[in-house]
């Protein structure tokens, strides 16, 4: 992935939370350990995609995400 891939890094965390919410229905063993593995990684890619938030006043604001 690009360096400052705002699309990347959302297609990422949206795929990390699918994957999530599969973990979290699974039966006949103990998901817990990836279920936080899984959970970290979402904070790192909203982190990451905080960082590439513009800096206030630098876009119209129905341009912000």
């Amino acid at each position: 992935m690009a360096l400052k891939d705002r699309r990347g890094l959302e297609e990422l965390r949206e795929h990390r939370r699918l994957l999530l919410e599969q973990l979290r229905t699974v039966s006949g063993i103990d998901p817990s350990r990836t279920i936080e593995r899984m959970e970290e990684d979402i904070r790192a890619i909203d982190d990451g995609l905080e960082q590439l938030k513009p800096p206030p006043g630098t876009l119209p604001e129905n341009d912000r995400r």
